[in-house]
């Protein structure tokens, strides 16, 4: 028997499952989120855990460890029917309607304290003191208590809390705890692996550098082993200062195992101090048996870490004496100086500081806790230095990057299978993760902001002078020179369409490799767009040259391209589409109406963090849905997507990790190219003006607006605020003849409309103005009212400098005043409201006014942002438009602005 179980996969489960690389856990043991990493101990939290093994529907997590991560508990806790816990990924979890169904799990039996809260070591015959590791078969308990330097036993599964264990080795009973040096074949010294497998006990005895067999489950205390692996015999002196002891690797020894397991027909031992797991392909029987091979090493007698190449880059592209020669990682990722090859620092075969070996004869799990990673083979490897096929816990086999999301580990340390489901205890954030492999239709990446989708770094060159027959101008992008020489017949128009040309068409017609370049002959520019989405194209450099005493002028806006953003980050309630394959049968969308969304569309469902999500429109390859707004306890979430097939079979998707932040704005565009043109209307039909409240309070201050020759004075009291300044101004201009005054949606503006609408209101003049020596300050963005328009913004209908526009907006998270109308899947029917980060614009690269930025009545995750525009805009039929929000900025759109 093994510490897992196999369980078939219920027969409405696809069998094409299979684990990714870089996919999210789907659920959580031991947190109420995914990334909530709370310290502590109860029924439901776990601290710092480091050991686990599963049988008969039972979870067993050790929850203490060796590596200096808090909280130690000193504890094992059993959790009981887990599948009832954590069913089958194509089933409903329960507690829907919780923040996390996904997350948590409560324990039935805790070992090692009287109850759930207490976390005291103790040295006696039910206490524990940084117990590391636990294994079963289902009838016998054994539990790696390291600092007490012994294993428990217990011959029944423990069913009550603090239940005392039968039988004690690596001790001569339940109050000893002393080592001995040298060892003998009954001590053991900081043991930190333990396995049960076919009436055997196996202990990585850590500190002794070996690994113990004994060949009946010990029934006494302080039995003898009969077998050692890692040492001549069961004796032998092992110096105890690591600095002074030998550490060669060799086919037979080992340094500081850390765990020992078997299939029942191959023995698997992580040797942590020699960087590699070994593998004996039948069960030793004698001492200092030697492994036939190694995991993380390309032979039996290599140790170094992440042993990925020999050597270093040239220093120069003359250095002939130093370059890279690839061990185990022989895939090039770039060239040095000398234009060798170069290697990344870790890859698919290595290992750094492993921690866990298992396997079920089919499928072998490495924990690679010095990488942040496990390691999947789906076949037993035949020989040393094998490469994984998957990795959990990061975006690829080179990467590591340690965090608390959904789809990072932090120093993995344990592992168990139930043969759906993979638990990982990933101890530096007090948690249990359970990987399950499912159908790979959602690639990482996959879900996005419904309105950005992606945002592309930008970047242009503008053109000026005068023509003059040859002129040389050249466009330098990321070191590649794009040239055109001028010639008498050119205008800038047919300069700026020969170098768009000479871009797209380079590499053989293929373009540019990192951005494509698109003509604004109206203002004389070539805009150039990253070919890649994110902040990657940020490093894309950008320069421009002109020849001696040219009379053209070249411009760059920068060195570099800019304003890439990542639109994987979603802000709280933010709509998002999921990209994907064979994620519906069938197209649908909701049905527009009722107070909320659905939760299945043609038999389709999103679940994040185990809640089934509000769903606007789903397709083979596309799904639109709502982040919950509620998730304010997350940095990151696991979603996946749910289909009921027209046979009545049901696929899951591969769980993908979304990274949340408290706002993360995208402005809906059109179809097409990036930068994409703005969802954008003309603001009023009527003309308007606005003035903007400033200042501090200050009694006695008078501030004036004045339409025409009418002015409408307010006097500042002790109590006013800036917003009752602005509503008392509201109120005086409120009997103006011509002109209506509200409040602006955001900040403390005054907003003006002529009374009577289109041209009729256009021109009307007003101004604003304050008391000598007023703290009070009144800023009146124009001269007249303007910009009477209807409709939507278009080459044909376009913006006009000073005007009030409107786009839509979604991911501007958290509203100012929390209520039950904003709610996720809701339509919202409350009144104006604000986001909690104040919303920022630039247009044409000056700053725009927001005068509002509110959910939209009846929709659902959509803002109305309104923004007056700068009155010195010029014109430009692709002037871009960017909103922003704390350190998040946009999409970039582009909407036609024609001065008078």
């Amino acid at each position: 028997m093994k510490h897992f179980c196999v369980f078939f996969l219920i027969a409405t489960l696809s069998m094409a499952a299979d684990f990714t690389t870089g996919q999210a856990a789907r659920a959580v043991v031991g947190q109420p989120t995914f990334t909530g990493a709370l310290a502590g101990a109860s029924q439901s939290l776990i601290g710092a855990a480091s050991g686990l093994a599963y049988n008969n529907d039972t979870l067993f997590v050790a929850d203490s460890n060796r590596l200096g991560a808090s909280p130690l508990n000193n504890r094992v806790l059993i959790y009981q029917h887990v599948s009832s816990m954590f069913p089958p990924p194509d089933q409903p979890p329960p507690g829907l309607g919780q923040r996390c169904p996904a997350c948590g799990g409560a324990a039935n039996v805790v070992l090692g304290q009287a109850d759930f809260t207490k976390t005291d070591p103790a040295a006696s015959q039910s206490g524990m003191q940084l117990p590391t590791d636990v294994a079963t078969d289902g009838a016998v308990l054994a539990v790696a208590d390291t600092n007490n330097n012994r294993v428990l036993i217990w011959k029944t599964i423990p069913a009550s809390n603090n239940a005392p264990a039968d039988v004690v080795v690596g001790q001569p009973d339940f109050k000893s705890t002393l080592t001995t040096v040298p060892p003998t074949a009954k001590s053991m010294r900081g043991p930190q692996g333990v396995w049960i497998q076919d009436g055997k006990l196996y202990v990585a005895d850590t500190q002794n550098h070996r690994v113990l067999i004994y060949n009946s489950i010990p029934a006494s205390n302080g039995a003898t082993a009969d077998v050692v692996l890692g040492q001549p015999d069961l004796t032998t002196f092992v110096e105890p200062d690591l600095t002074q002891a030998k550490s060669d690797a060799k086919a037979d020894n080992l340094l500081n195992p850390v765990s020992v397991t078997s299939d029942g027909v191959r023995l698997y031992v992580t040797d942590l101090g020699h960087n590699r797991v070994l593998m004996w392909n039948s069960l030793p029987t004698k001492n200092a048996q030697p492994a036939d091979l190694a995991l993380g090493q390309p032979n039996l007698t290599s140790s170094i870490p992440n042993n990925a190449f020999t050597g270093g880059p040239a220093t120069s592209s003359t250095d002939t004496t130093n370059k890279e020669t690839p061990v185990m990682c022989t895939v090039s990722n770039g060239t040095d100086l000398a234009k060798n090859p170069t290697y990344p620092g870790r890859c698919s075969s290595t290992l750094s500081f492993p921690r866990y070996a298992l396997s079920d004869g089919t499928w072998l799990f490495v924990a690679d806790g010095g990488n942040d990673r496990i390691l999947v083979y789906r076949h037993i490897p035949t020989a040393s230095g094998a490469a994984a096929d998957v990795i959990l816990g990061q975006a690829d086999g080179t990467s590591d990057e340690a965090t608390a999301s959904t789809d990072r580990l932090q120093t993995p340390t344990s592992l168990a299978w139930d043969g759906t489901n993979l638990y990982v205890a990933d101890t530096y954030n007090r948690r249990v993760l359970i990987y399950s492999p499912a159908e790979p239709n959602v690639p990482q990446q996959g879900v996005r902001n419904a309105a950005s989708l992606q945002i592309f770094a930008l970047g242009g060159v503008t053109f000026g002078g005068t023509i003059n027959a040859g002129d040389v101008v050249t466009i330098t992008i990321a070191g590649t020179d794009y040239k055109y020489t001028v010639v008498k017949a050119d205008t800038l128009a047919t300069v700026v369409n020969a170098l768009v040309t000479a871009i797209n068409g380079s590499n053989s017609g293929k373009g540019d490799p990192n951005v494509v370049a698109t003509a604004n002959t109206v203002v004389g520019g070539v805009l150039v767009t990253s070919r890649k989405g994110g902040t990657d194209g940020n490093s894309i450099t950008l320069a421009t040259t002109v020849s001696a005493s040219a009379k053209i002028t070249a411009t760059a806006s920068g060195a570099n391209l800019a304003g890439g953003q990542d639109a994987a980050q979603i802000g709280l309630g933010s709509l998002i589409t999921i990209y994907g394959n064979n994620l519906s049968e069938s197209t649908g969308s909701e049905p527009g109406t009722g107070k909320y969304l659905p939760h299945e569309i043609a038999g389709t469902r999103v679940y994040i963090d185990g809640s089934a999500v509000h769903l606007l429109y789903v397709s083979p390859t596309q799904i639109n849905a709502q982040m919950p707004i509620g998730f304010t306890d997350a940095s990151s979430v696991s979603l996946y997507v749910w289909t009921r097939h027209a046979d009545g079979t049901v696929t899951v998707t591969t769980p993908v990790a979304v990274t949340l932040v408290p706002e993360n704005p995208g402005i809906f565009a059109q179809g097409g190219n990036e930068p994409r043109p703005a969802v954008m209307f003309h603001g009023s039909p009527f003309a308007s003006g606005t003035v903007s409240v400033d200042g501090s309070i200050n009694a006695g201050d008078v501030g004036t607006i004045k339409i025409e020759d009418r002015s409408y004075t307010y006097t500042v009291k002790s109590t006013d605020t800036l917003s009752t300044v602005r509503d008392g101004l509201v109120e005086a201009v409120n009997k103006d003849p011509k002109v209506s005054a509200v409040a602006a949606g955001a900040f403390t503006r005054v907003r003006l409309f002529a009374r009577k609408p289109g041209a009729a209101g256009q021109g009307i003049a007003y101004s604003a103005s304050i008391s000598s020596g007023a703290k009070l300050l009144l800023t009146a963005t124009g001269s007249a009212l303007c910009c009477a328009n209807t409709g939507q913004v278009t080459k044909d209908k376009p913006a006009i400098p000073g005007e009030t526009i409107t786009v839509y907006a979604t991911g501007l998270g958290l509203i100012q005043t929390p209520m039950t109308g904003y709610e996720s899947g809701r339509r919202y029917d409350g009144p104006i409201n604000s986001p909690v980060e104040f919303v920022s614009s630039l247009a044409g690269g000056k700053t725009a006014n927001v005068l509002l930025a509110s959910p939209l009545p009846g929709s659902v995750g959509v803002f109305q942002v309104q923004l007056e525009l700068n009155s010195d805009l010029p014109t430009d039929p692709l002037t871009q438009l960017t909103i922003a929000q704390f350190v998040y900025v946009s999409n970039i759109v582009t909407f036609p602005v024609t001065k008078p």
